[in-house]
């Protein structure tokens, strides 16, 4: 079953001698339950694609289908709501609302929509996530990988058609690193999530099912991780990519998911 289907994206920034071409006619689709990873140096277009298939960004053209519908004919109202409801968003910065309990935190964008939690899922998430100990526990209170559990919670509560995670272990250490792509691993299989994932990290890409590769705003699917050298790509020790001049600019990470600042609520 098709859940994503991207037409010739096309996305600019800038005229004249600054203008660059951030997305230049991408495609792809991605089907039920795949877990694609999006792999590019800083600047290289990739937070600019997933900005547009989130409907956190207006491309200039091209299409943005999920579940057979194209959001870029939406309203601002509509998409909004759309968006809440059927995409779920992990970003590197967490997002978390610091006064907001583990547990409320993970059932927030159900309660923008008044909806009641369903109880059930809620005890299976938090389980699932290794954070039932923990649900009355504040933010500040947490790791830096226990909070990013728990944006993969909130992510997943609405059961969205799709999450979007982008640079999910910006901000971890090595073996949170490991956890967090555990888990975004366990729920692609587990809950049949569709995941799409950015990461500059080549290492990360392991258990994807396809791969791809953003270079100047053009998108390759690669064979398999293993493949990045024949893109252009190559690798430090840590799994780095280098090999590409960043474009400067391109790579934005909204300020949240609602577009408020750092630290406010997500949708």
């Amino acid at each position: 079953m098709e859940i994503l289907k991207v037409e010739k994206l096309c996305k600019v920034y800038g005229t004249g001698e600054a203008r660059v071409e951030a997305l230049k006619h991408v495609s792809f689709s991605m089907q039920k339950g795949e877990f694609g990873a999006v792999v590019g140096v800083s600047g290289s277009g990739k937070s600019t694609l997933l900005n547009c298939i989130g409907g956190l960004d207006e491309a200039d053209s091209g299409k943005v289908f999920l579940n057979g519908r194209n959001i870029f004919e939406m309203g601002e109202n509509e998409r909004t709501i759309f968006r809440r409801q059927n995409i779920g968003f992990i970003f590197q910065s967490f997002h978390l609302i610091p006064e907001l309990t583990v547990e409320q935190n993970i059932i927030f964008p159900l309660l923008l929509d008044y909806r009641k939690p369903d109880q059930n899922r809620v005890e299976e998430i938090l389980k699932v996530l290794g954070l039932a100990n923990r649900r009355k526990h504040l933010p500040g209170q947490l790791s830096g990988g226990q909070q990013q559990r728990v944006a993969i919670g909130r992510a997943l509560i609405t059961r969205p058609a799709l999450v979007l995670a982008d640079e999910p272990t910006g901000n971890l250490d090595s073996q949170s690193s490991r956890d967090v792509m555990e888990l975004l691993c366990k729920a692609s299989r587990y809950y049949q999530q569709t995941v799409l994932m950015i990461t500059h990290n080549m290492n990360l890409t392991v258990s994807a099912d396809r791969v791809f590769c953003v270079a100047d705003g053009e998108l390759t699917e690669l064979v398999s991780p293993s493949h990045a050298k024949d893109s252009g790509l190559s690798e430090s020790q840590d799994g780095e990519l280098a090999g590409f001049e960043s474009q400067g600019g391109q790579d934005k990470e909204p300020a949240g998911i609602d577009g408020r600042e750092k630290g406010g609520a997500a949708e």
